[in-house]
């Protein structure tokens, strides 16, 4: 584990999940089935929320888990926790993925504690509401970038070497990428930028046997929003304008990471999952 990060916000972020009342729901729905038995993943943003929910549900198909985080490390600690239980081996890493050597430290401890290396999960991410684009601060708009869209091309680039046919990657894109968003204007375009990424590197790669798929979550019950991630005035109704009325939980949406981590989806690569709440957008 690296050393403790000191980050300065405007706001409250990074977030702790286990002060969040009510608590986000991240385990898995039902029985695991063995579809990525034998196999090793990196989650980033791994201690909470979506990526939380992801790492127990592919621990709980058979895969050992790097759980790459900030600092955040109360939350991690249950991770791992909830990843051991599921019979798994959980490699703890603590660092800024906007920094591209700390990415290559990632994958190293990866490969050396695993010895191999079969999916990546690119879920990291921050945001910061502004309701006016002259609010955006340089250090904010070159943080969330970094963040969000540098991490993921360092993450994947320390990894292609170890990566062989059949490997898997998922971004975490957003539905703010389809439907804009008003007050999160650097997110939303960093998430343009992740959908744009995944279809691009889909092509770069599919020769290879590798495939890059992406998932756009609408608004989900994580740290991410209520430690300033969202207005109050947002936090206030949050989710209740999808059609299904509330907001998606975390263990509603890593379902759709493990169908693009495992074989159930070797015909798909390129291409966007929905967890939204019902609403529809452009693919």
């Amino acid at each position: 584990m690296t050393d403790t990060i000191e980050m300065i916000h405007e706001d409250n972020l990074p977030g702790d999940e286990h002060k969040l009342d009510p608590q986000p729901e991240f385990m898995p729905r039902y029985p695991g089935s063995g579809r990525l038995k034998g196999k090793v993943a990196v989650v980033t943003g791994a201690d909470s929320g979506i990526g939380r929910a992801v790492a127990v549900l592919f621990a709980r198909e058979g895969a050992d888990v790097a759980i790459a985080y900030l600092c955040e490390h109360e939350d991690a600690a249950k991770t791992q926790k909830l990843v051991e239980q599921e019979g798994a081996r959980a490699l703890v890493f603590a660092g800024d993925l906007g920094d591209k050597a700390v990415c290559q430290d990632l994958i190293d401890r990866t490969i050396g504690a695993f010895g191999r290396l079969d999916i990546i999960i690119n879920n990291a991410g921050e945001q910061h509401p502004d309701k006016a684009i002259e609010d955006i601060t340089e250090e904010q708009l070159k943080r969330t970038f970094q963040t969000n869209i540098y991490s993921m091309f360092f993450v994947v680039q320390a990894a292609m070497p170890h990566l062989r046919e059949g490997a898997a990657i998922v971004n975490c894109t957003s539905v703010t990428m389809y439907q804009g968003s008003k007050e999160l204007l650097d997110y939303s375009s960093t998430k343009g930028a992740i959908t744009a990424f995944t279809r691009s590197l889909s092509e770069n790669l599919i020769e290879k046997g590798i495939r890059v798929n992406a998932v756009a979550p609408g608004p989900i019950w994580t740290p991410l929003n209520p430690f300033g991630g969202a207005s109050k005035e947002k936090l206030a109704h949050f989710g209740e304008s999808t059609p299904m009325g509330r907001p998606g939980q975390p263990n509603e949406v890593a379902p759709c990471f493990l169908f693009l981590a495992c074989e159930d989806s070797s015909y798909m690569s390129g291409q966007v999952l929905h967890p939204n709440g019902g609403m529809v957008v452009g693919s």
